[in-house]
């Protein structure tokens, strides 16, 4: 790997403090830390110094090293070709992002069940590619055709249905595994 390039070695120490079912709070007193610091090298918003990662990873009963060769790299360039099976998915969904990311896409195509209601942690945007679609969210009902976006903060509980025969909906968010904040 190339000096320069950044490793997101957050993502690494959260699954470890995780897997080890500790709380922020824990590893912060173990390493002596803020729990505002640990939470921004979580969240990739803080890089941690040398010093830094040494203390988390003692803390989280492993090495810096360790840590390090978890850690993804910020760097990634992807192409999901239109004809790729990503996942054991359902008929008529297909991810449009590979592996775990900050950054979750999926594309419906046809119809859905309209009954099942959706509610999300993080931020989404639903985006018409095709045809048209009714959301309901916040108990009002929005039409999208193609082209249209809609956008819900975390939380909003919502459902949708497509209205015409080849819709294709996109929902891009945040991805569940990571904590966005009002910043």
């Amino acid at each position: 790997m190339d000096e320069k390039e950044s490793l997101r070695v957050g993502a690494a120490v959260k699954r470890r403090r995780r897997a080890l079912k500790l709380t922020l709070a824990v590893v912060a007193s173990r390493c002596g830390l803020s729990v505002p610091f640990l939470s921004q090298i979580e969240n990739e918003r803080a890089r941690p110094s040398t010093r830094s990662l040494q203390l988390v990873a003692g803390a989280l009963e492993t090495t810096a090293a360790e840590l390090l060769a978890a850690a993804e790299s910020a760097r990634t360039v992807d192409v999901v070709r239109a004809e790729e099976q990503l996942h054991d998915m359902p008929t008529g969904v297909r991810p449009l992002v590979r592996g775990r990311h900050q950054l979750h896409a999926l594309e419906f195509t046809g119809e859905r069940d309209a009954g099942r209601e959706f509610q999300h942690r993080n931020d989404e945007l639903l985006f018409v590619a095709d045809g048209a679609a009714e959301v309901e969210a916040e108990g009002r009902a929005y039409r999208l055709e193609r082209g249209d976006t809609l956008y819900l903060s975390g939380g909003v509980r919502h459902r949708w249905r497509a209205t015409e025969s080849g819709t294709r909906l996109l929902v891009v968010a945040v991805a569940e595994h990571i904590e966005a904040d009002d910043r």
